[in-house]
């Protein structure tokens, strides 16, 4: 808190003060309160020589804070040009293109997908090229602090690592019966293809590979599945009901994410955020959270308040202690939102 100086001080102190001889500039600035807010200071008034010295020292403190931004914020024995290089430093790119190798007929499908018209059965299959553009898209929505792109971002991430370790529970179940054969005198490895399928990725968020990190771990499967049918551990039936059924569980997941970029990247919700949900919001604001609560239902409060997050997220602002009690308290519903349910529990997936 600002201290006055001795009565031969014209202008207050404080410990605090950018200014070497400990210039308050706030309490100076509520000391010619009348000045400052002034239309027209009067130049007569007997404190118009310190009205001069504050308008001088906040404009050197925008000044050099311009310079400090200038240069990054770099120490000041860094010299400027060395400072301002920062901004020139590109971004991070790869020498080569990513490739995945898949090996099976049944993993390829799941990655291309097919169109309904081509189904044999009349259904389609999402791909998971598609999927990872889905959640791109969402990914890129979390920039804007949207909480159902935070809650779709997480439950996707937990069904995919749901999926990939029933993957490796399985195949290393049928993998040990393999292993086994060779303590019997049978050696065998997996099967693989002559001729695997190497497509390059371009994908452009860490969703889309981890779509390729499931797509790999069911490629994988497939292969044990195959090996153990052709190793008489498996019968014909039950190797291809084995497929059918992870198949099923993956394709499910995919067609699920399919409503979320429907609804979200429409124009009426682009704009979503967490603070549409808070008091004195906007019209336009609390149509959208009408909207989305009417669609999807509340967002659960630990993803509301940002306590759990998802894996990878564009949005970069932290919320402060005063901003998360009031998410607390509105996810609670200890706070008008427009009348929004928002203590209601489903869930998206």
């Amino acid at each position: 808190m600002a201290t006055p100086k001795s009565k031969t001080t014209k202008f207050p102190t404080s410990a605090d003060s950018p200014f070497e001889d400990g210039y308050d500039i706030a309490g100076e600035r509520d000391a010619l309160k009348d000045l400052v807010e002034a239309e027209e200071p009067d130049e007569k008034d007997p404190r118009w020589e310190r009205f001069m010295d504050l308008l001088e020292r906040e404009e050197r403190l925008r000044q050099e804070q311009a310079n400090r931004q200038q240069r990054q914020y770099a120490d000041p024995i860094v010299p400027d040009h060395e400072a301002r290089a920062l901004k020139a430093i590109g971004s991070l790119v790869a020498d080569e293109t990513d490739v995945m190798a898949i090996h099976t007929k049944e993993a390829y499908r799941l990655f291309i997908g097919r169109t309904r018209d081509e189904s044999p059965r009349g259904y389609g299959i999402t791909s998971g090229k598609k999927v990872a553009a889905v959640l791109r898209s969402i990914w890129n929505l979390s920039a804007n602090d949207n909480p159902y792109a935070d809650w779709i971002l997480v439950q996707v991430t937990d069904r995919v690592g749901e999926l990939r370790q029933q993957l490796e529970h399985a195949g290393r179940h049928f993998h040990d019966d393999l292993d086994k054969l060779q303590a019997r005198g049978l050696r065998v490895s997996v099967l693989k293809s002559r001729a695997p399928v190497e497509v390059e990725l371009g994908f452009r968020s860490p969703y889309g590979y981890m779509i390729v990190d499931l797509i790999l771990d069911f490629d994988w499967y497939a292969r044990v599945v195959k090996t153990m049918v052709q190793k008489n551990r498996l019968g014909d039936i039950e190797g291809k009901e084995d497929l059918y059924q992870m198949t099923k569980r993956i394709r499910a997941l995919f067609e699920s994410t399919l409503p979320y970029q429907k609804y979200l990247l429409r124009e009426e919700l682009r704009l979503l955020s967490r603070s549409d949900f808070l008091p004195g919001a906007s019209d336009g604001a609390r149509k959208r959270v009408e909207a989305a609560v009417g669609i999807f239902g509340a967002v659960p409060q630990p993803i509301f308040t940002g306590e759990v997050r998802p894996r990878h997220s564009r949005r970069r602002a932290d919320v402060s202690e005063a901003e998360m009690r009031l998410l607390v308290d509105v996810a609670q519903g200890k706070v008008d939102t427009a009348g929004s349910d928002l203590s209601q529990e489903n869930t998206l997936l």
